[in-house]
């Protein structure tokens, strides 16, 4: 704005790829809600040089491809490096173990490897050609403002998970249909399951938490094994289904010194181990919990 007047900025791409290569990898956690490991990694035998590796909010390996202008060969160079990333569990878990420590190297998820590809913009035929490749990907599309960077998702594909899914038995149609299985380790329930075993009413509560999750169009669902992350560029929810409670626990990207805490309701859990990601717990167990913390929601939704 200009006096009171709308003056259109002209949008650019950056002059070399290696400037926006350090500009998303000196501030990875907060553009992409990924944790950064290492730049330029050489793959060995595999005859190639990874932009960016790191570790998403999920614990999932991450690479990361720039592209200056047009997304000219950054996809299938990505999904080279995928079959690197593949064979060597063992070292990138050293790198996180070096980088970001044990823990962090103890929890990495191999069921989701992931792409982020980051270019100036994306061809309608790549966008078509990836919806045919099972693979977990991001397309995200920048633009430079002056002092300002904007990134726009212009498409993301869930894939599906590495191990082959556990079986289960037949359900009726119903919210549970919302959330693909994912295998579980350690002997432990998915959600998936939680939720196929969860009272009608908890799984119709689920369907409707789910609906305004989703409602702006752009938020993607991904079941993980212990919750159901929704997100855009980064996640801007974590949902847990307790049947046994008739609860679902909400866990969103809200400032909790920024709300007024209710008891059995909303929870700060900044510092408090748990599954999932965000700062501000909900918890709700009824269609009225629901329509009360609507607003925090669409909060959570619009910062992500």
């Amino acid at each position: 704005m200009d006096g009171g007047r709308a003056v259109e900025m002209a949008g650019s791409s950056v002059a070399l790829e290696r400037e926006l290569q350090s500009l998303v990898e000196g501030n990875m956690e907060a553009m992409l809600g990924i944790r950064f490991l290492v730049s330029e990694y050489e793959t060995g035998r595999h005859r190639g040089r990874i932009d960016s590796l790191g570790l998403d909010e999920t614990g999932a390996p991450v690479i990361v491809e720039y592209k200056r202008t047009r997304d000219k060969e950054v996809v299938t160079q990505a999904l080279s490096y995928l079959a690197w990333l593949n064979d060597s569990h063992a070292e990138f878990e050293g790198l996180v173990r070096d980088r970001l420590g044990a823990e962090a190297a103890g929890s990495v998820d191999w069921s989701r490897p992931r792409i982020v590809c980051v270019a100036g913009d994306f061809t309608p035929h790549t966008v078509v050609a990836l919806e045919m490749i099972r693979q977990r990907i991001d397309l995200v599309a920048y633009r430079v403002f002056e002092d300002v960077v904007t990134l726009r998702l212009v498409a993301s594909f869930t894939g599906t998970p590495v191990a082959p899914a556990v079986p289960r038995p037949r359900t009726a149609p119903g919210a549970a249909g919302l959330v693909e299985e994912v295998p579980a380790s350690g002997g432990g329930r998915t959600v998936r399951q939680h939720l196929d075993g969860a009272p009608q009413e908890l799984r119709d509560l689920f369907a409707d938490l789910d609906a305004v999750l989703t409602e702006s169009g752009s938020v993607q669902r991904e079941a993980l094994q212990q919750y159901i992350a929704y997100r855009r560029i980064k996640n801007v929810a974590s949902v847990k289904v307790q049947p046994r409670k008739r609860t679902l626990v909400v866990v969103l990207k809200v400032d909790p010194d920024s709300v007024e805490l209710v008891e059995g309701f909303t929870r700060d859990v900044r510092g408090i181990g748990f599954h999932g990601t965000g700062a501000l717990e909900v918890r709700i167990r009824s269609h009225a919990d629901l329509e009360r913390a609507g607003d925090l929601i669409r909060r959570s939704v619009e910062a992500g």
